[in-house]
């Protein structure tokens, strides 16, 4: 597997790419081609034209969740594919796999919409949609890891009050739709996180499970380590040295505190656009 920042808050020294707050990485495993979440807004299309990677070629979309920092940059696509048909230019109807809640509006606090810009009536005019609370493989070693269990009482919602808006009005938006990617290694499974909103914790534990795998080679993406709490960071450093990963790439939504805190107990590895990843 090859993985590729598209999109971070940061970028890599002496590569003249542009960040924004925001995720997006470009995976290829076997001859798959996978788009993992759009960032913020069209800017993951001008890293990866940068990069000389074609997006009009891919074979999925995964959505790690639906907030609008890793979905906003759908209308983008769909205006790359629009130009490119009217071009006479041949792009592939990817699917666009997610939990379902992913497409659902929300809101948070003072802000109206914080989730999808756009509704899923029209991402199915261009895109081969699949929501699923389970996993679903993608090819023989990376899965789409579905619905993350939480412990009994853990609150992903960082101290804010989120709500769901559903045709019967709103609800308490526990933020159910955070999953992530994991693929099987020589070295043990690499874990793909959008921003572990469910805990860096339990989605590398769903990943132990469903890939009936212990070792952990990698963990890639946001860990949610904003300002942590001090005893959510302690949690996580005793699960990581429990866990032993072989590499920490913490990224998005990680404050230096805590990458230098995670650096204690595993190598942490520095992440912007243009890194490039590949595992055997």
């Amino acid at each position: 597997m090859i993985l590729t920042v598209l999109v971070d808050n940061h970028t890599l020294t002496d590569r003249y790419f542009r960040g924004e707050p925001g995720l997006s990485f470009f995976i290829e495993e076997g001859d798959r081609r996978i788009l993992f979440d759009t960032g913020f807004s069209g800017l993951f299309l001008e890293n990866a034209a940068l990069m000389e990677i074609d997006l009009l070629d891919l074979d999925c979309v995964v959505l790690s969740h639906g907030h609008m920092d890793h979905t906003g940059g759908l209308p983008h696509l769909i205006d790359r594919h629009t130009l490119a048909a009217i071009e006479g230019i041949p792009y592939n109807t990817p699917l666009l796999l997610a939990h379902p809640h992913a497409f659902m509006p929300r809101r948070t606090g003072t802000l109206s919409q914080v989730g999808m810009r756009i509704g899923p009536e029209e991402l199915a005019r261009h895109f081969t949609m699949k929501a699923s609370r389970e996993p679903v493989w993608l090819t023989d070693r990376l899965v789409f890891l579905g619905e993350i269990p939480r412990p009994e009482g853990r609150d992903a919602s960082g101290g804010k009050k989120r709500y769901l808006i559903t045709a019967e009005g709103e609800v308490e938006d526990r933020i159910l739709d955070d999953t992530g990617l994991a693929c099987v290694t020589p070295e043990g499974i690499v874990v793909i996180a959008g921003c572990a909103h469910a805990g860096i914790d339990a989605m590398v534990a769903r990943a132990q499970e469903v890939c009936g795998q212990e070792q952990v080679a990698d963990i890639i993406g946001g860990f949610h380590l904003l300002n942590p709490a001090p005893q959510e960071l302690d949690r996580i450093l005793q699960f990581m040295e429990q866990a032993k990963p072989r590499r920490l790439h913490p990224c998005h939504c990680t404050d230096l505190d805590s990458k230098v805190a995670l650096a204690r107990v595993a190598p942490v590895g520095e992440v912007g656009v243009g890194l490039r990843r590949e595992y055997g």
